[in-house]
């Protein structure tokens, strides 16, 4: 007998290679390690030096001269944010602070938003030319304007006031309150303001009645970023107050010292705070109205 070999091919399975999938989900893992030691690095430097003001400003001036940095307060008390207040005369800067900024604010903002308005609504000869002169004033240095205005200030009788910062204030932030008004008012379709005359609308009750409502929250963005830059401006405010009850809060911050000119670490850590805290408060307030004019600012029509 023959037998008959029926010769069977063999399949051999080959060896599977790690796939395009599998690489990519060990990348996507690495990238999300990375990206979290950044935000953990990045956690650090922002809230570190927060943590240690806010743990200085419990300390006496004992603990800063003799004890390490990185010590802990021995008792936690408000000593040096009651004498911060009333001794260092916190109440009395942020005062005027309050008393040059917000009136400042409240007419770059008025100012800003007609110009934005007459810019980019209105339709007349010679507005580009004007839009580029606001920009220049945008590129021109504060430093290089505050001896010529010092002088005309004290031709005018008005050193020793708070009229100086007023009005300093106002001309300096106006240039990029009117280019960011202007490009949001540059958003807003044209046929509203025209339905609206259309309607009997005049020009006046057109801008306080359609065109403010329709860039309120970029009125919050623009009021928000010229209430940073002027709330905390030293150059300014150092070079026009010429007494001590004229300082606001940052120059008051500035010279915040004690008997025989000895710097009181304690009290100026609760001062920094107290103002770290105002901030703070307002921008959180505020922190919805500024993205929302934020997105708005970025899409045209």
């Amino acid at each position: 007998m023959t037998s008959v070999d029926t010769a069977v091919p063999a399949t051999s399975t080959p060896l599977r290679r790690p796939t395009s999938r599998r690489r990519g989900s060990s990348r996507r893992r690495v990238g999300q390690v990375v990206s979290g030691a950044l935000v953990a690095l990045l956690l650090v430097i922002v809230v570190g030096p927060l943590v240690w003001m806010l743990l200085g400003s419990f300390k006496t001036q004992t603990e800063f001269l003799e004890q390490p940095v990185w010590a802990l307060p021995q008792q936690w008390n408000f000593d040096n944010y009651v004498f911060a207040w009333t001794q260092g005369n916190f109440a009395q800067y942020a005062s005027n602070s309050v008393l040059t900024v917000f009136p400042s604010l409240l007419l770059v903002l008025l100012f800003g938003s007609m110009a934005g308005f007459a810019l980019e609504v209105l339709v007349w000869k010679g507005r580009g030319a004007i839009l580029i002169t606001f920009l220049a004033g945008i590129m021109v240095p504060t430093q290089m304007i505050l001896l010529p205005l010092f002088a005309a200030y004290f031709r005018l009788g008005l050193t020793g006031t708070l009229w100086p910062l007023l009005i300093t204030y106002t001309a300096t932030s106006l240039p990029l309150a009117v280019f960011l008004m202007a490009t949001f008012f540059r958003a807003v379709p044209r046929e509203i303001f025209e339905a609206a005359m259309l309607d009997g609308a005049g020009l006046i009750r057109s801008f306080f009645l359609v065109g403010l409502p329709m860039v309120r929250n970029a009125l919050f963005t623009v009021g928000l970023v010229q209430f940073f830059m002027l709330w905390n401006d030293l150059l300014i405010a150092l070079t026009f107050t010429n007494s001590g009850s004229l300082r606001t809060l940052q120059v008051g911050l500035l010279n915040f010292t004690g008997q025989f000119g000895s710097v009181q670490y304690g009290p100026l850590f609760a001062a920094i705070c107290l103002n770290v805290v105002a901030i703070l408060v307002i921008y959180l307030f505020l922190n919805k109205q500024v993205q929302k004019g934020l997105t708005a600012g970025a899409v045209k029509g």
